[in-house]
């Protein structure tokens, strides 16, 4: 049942977290007005900057252009790549190469399960325009299945959703503390906190973007994090003057422990002195109330099972506080990530600077000066044309009908009537406008080759290789960045995953032959005892993206590219039906179409094939074994054995129909793929 707020108490820390936001505001403040610039600029903002004093209505307030050509936008929107960073997982021990295999693919499969291809396209914007984007990971132990509880969820925080620790610069890892703001509804705080706030308003709608307008429905969230002393993280969240939730060591396993004895609460249908606990009072001490705390251990009561077989915990034999003998449960310390649940996705890095450079503050100039040469040249053509001069009160007057009758007093005034013509010649304007242009790619990093369109400035193949390089030089540092804040995405879901997965988790993926594996992520693989005999969690593990992935997720490449392969003989002989059957196991693993059924069709051929070999080779060794049996009937008296038929006789009509029949029965057999060592298909 939810709780209603009538009025605040406003505790001690809660000024303290209010304070740091306020501070944090304070310094972030001038960043934040740049972001705002910054999405105005890349959605084609209108009003041009003054080049110099005066440059303005006579009101002071700033020109605008009818027409902007957004330089911005294009060069930001070139750039935008869907390839979303696979991971590399590699391993400290020798030992431990098959964990990290499973680790590997267990993350693919969290790629394709989270949203990563919304979360990508807005990220692959967001970084250019602002300079940088965050991840923010969490476990989220309301999702459940028939057989799990828990899972990861992975969200976009736009930097204006941050309140960093004033003047620290490094990165989130090294501040004392943060602060994320979250735009949220009155019935999710409900949900999540069971605290009502009907009184409440929205503090800051900016950061849901939109037009800035408020709503009755809508609330901010703050969430603060902050490093406790003994290395933990601790979470504060709190709404305007409400405190919502104040947790020490927040990604610390809590779990509900008797008032009365401090024992942990049972789970249902577990023993307890023989008898299956089915919830209700302590089974200890008989205690009704329960409270939530920190625990550093978990017992294990009954033998989990890992993934290779074997089992860890279970009861086992030790003594009281009496030396006497007894039945306890092991006890298994929990996993803690102790770190930050924010991973921070820079675009370009500069000193001094938490978040990297824009792309958008680098052209600024360059788009503005674009708007006032394509608004000079709207004017030049808007007063274009033609111009009639008359002589003052002269008599003249038109055709009331269409007015290109014109009728005159005398034909003298004729000659008093004129005509100019204003062309508006632009050339010396579209030629600095491209100028403008180019400088933009060119600060960028963008060329008409990253682009994929014709280089016009490239003269030879030389020169075009050099364009490319140039671009991919000045780009690879986005890439770098992308691929090192996605390292360490995979870290934190994998230890959020080995801090909170007790049920074991699916993953499947496809081997070298293109067959689909099935394994599980079964946390407790990764637990071990060390030299000491005490029980510790294995994650030493290395994170690093695949930089063969992009290639692979370019499907048509690398179809084209295998087919090369098969052609060159990479996989052995092309005419051959075992390259050809490894040449589609490829295939299919590429996601080739029809490329499973038609390996599938070459893998029954050549099995077909293979028996037949195998029925020729029975039925040639049955008509050898028949001419031998012929030749010993009708051989020498050398060849034949003792007491046989002499030389030139013939074996008697009984044995002679005894062989042949013997002859004909196993050719029969054969035929039919019965024989002794034949292969019979299932």
């Amino acid at each position: 049942m939810a709780k209603e707020t009538t009025g605040h108490i406003v505790s001690e820390k809660l000024r303290e977290w209010q304070e740091r936001l306020s501070q944090s505001d304070s310094r972030w403040s001038a960043e934040v007005e740049k972001m705002n610039e910054r999405e105005s600029i890349y959605n084609g903002l209108r009003t041009m900057t003054p080049l110099v004093p005066g440059d303005t209505h006579r009101d002071g307030t700033k020109k605008k252009t009818s027409h902007v050509r957004n330089i911005t936008f294009e060069n930001i929107e070139s750039q935008v790549s869907s390839a979303i960073p696979q991971p590399k997982v590699t391993p400290r021990r020798k030992k431990d190469e098959h964990l990290a295999n499973v680790i590997e693919h267990f993350l693919r499969n969290e790629l394709d399960r989270l949203p990563f291809e919304a979360l990508n396209d807005l990220a692959e914007r967001t970084v250019p325009i602002q300079g940088g984007v965050g991840f923010l990971v969490e476990w989220d132990n309301t999702k459940r299945t028939s057989t799990t509880v828990g899972e990861v969820n992975v969200t976009l925080i736009h930097p204006q959703q941050f309140a960093p620790q004033p003047n620290v610069y490094t990165g989130i890892a090294d501040m004392d503390y943060f602060i994320v703001k979250v735009p949220t509804t009155k019935g999710y705080v409900e949900r999540r906190y069971g605290v009502l706030l009907e009184n409440e308003g929205e503090s800051e709608p900016d950061i849901r973007g939109g037009d800035g307008s408020t709503s009755e429905e809508n609330l901010t969230l703050y969430m603060g994090y902050a490093l406790n002393d003994h290395g933990g993280i601790d979470r504060y969240t709190w709404v305007n003057d409400t405190e919502l939730e104040s947790l020490e060591d927040y990604q610390a396993r809590r779990q509900p422990v008797c008032e009365r004895c401090g024992k942990v609460k049972p789970l249902a249908g577990q023993e307890v002195n023989g008898t299956a606990y089915s919830g209700g009072a302590c089974p200890w001490c008989g205690g009704k109330d329960w409270e939530s705390k920190t625990q550093d251990f978990e017992e294990l009561y009954a033998p989990v099972q890992r993934s290779d077989g074997t089992f860890v915990g279970g009861m086992q034999e030790t003594v009281d506080e009496n030396g006497l003998p007894i039945q306890a449960p092991v006890r298994i310390p929990y996993y803690r990530p102790d770190r930050y649940p924010i991973i921070l996705q820079r675009s370009v890095s500069v000193f001094g600077q938490l978040l990297g450079n824009s792309d958008v503050d680098m052209i600024r100039d360059q788009q503005n000066t674009s708007n006032r040469i394509e608004q000079k040249i709207i004017d030049r053509l808007m007063k274009a044309g033609t111009r009639i001069t008359l002589p003052d009160r002269m008599d003249l007057r038109t055709d009331p009908e269409d007015g290109e009758r014109w009728y005159i007093g005398k034909p003298s005034d004729k000659s008093l009537i004129d005509v100019y013509d204003f062309s508006g010649n632009l050339q010396y304007e579209l030629t600095y406008l491209t100028q403008v242009y180019e400088e933009a790619r060119q600060i960028i990093g963008i060329t008409d080759s990253f682009q994929g369109r014709r280089d016009a400035t490239a003269t030879s193949g030389k020169a075009k290789e050099f364009s490319a390089a140039q671009a991919a030089g000045r780009l690879e540092s986005k890439r770098v960045m992308k691929n090192a804040a996605y390292a360490e995405l995979f870290e934190v879901m994998f230890k959020f995953w080995l801090a909170y997965s007790d049920e074991p988790r699916p993953v499947t993926y496809k081997d070298s032959t293109g067959e689909t594996v099935y394994e599980e992520f079964n946390r407790y693989d990764f637990l071990e005892t060390g030299e000491d005999g005490e029980w510790h969690w294995n994650d030493q593990f290395l994170f690093s993206c695949d930089t063969s992935a992009p290639l692979a997720s370019n499907r048509e490449a690398m179809w084209q590219e295998t087919r090369q392969n098969l052609q060159t003989g990479a996989f052995g002989d092309p005419t051959d039906i075992e390259t050809l059957i490894l040449f589609w196991a490829k295939m299919e693993e590429l996601h080739y179409p029809g490329a499973g059924q038609t390996k599938k069709h070459l893998e029954e051929k050549a099995q077909r094939a293979e028996e037949m070999q195998r029925m020729q080779a029975e039925m040639q060794r049955m008509q050898q074994e028949m001419q031998r049996a012929q030749q010993q009937a009708q051989g020498t008296p050398q060849e034949m054995p003792e007491g046989g038929a002499a030389a030139g006789e013939e074996l008697p009509p009984e044995m002679l129909a005894a062989v042949e029949a013997q002859a004909q029965q196993d050719a029969m057999r054969a035929a039919s793929g019965q024989a002794e060592g034949l292969y019979t298909p299932q």
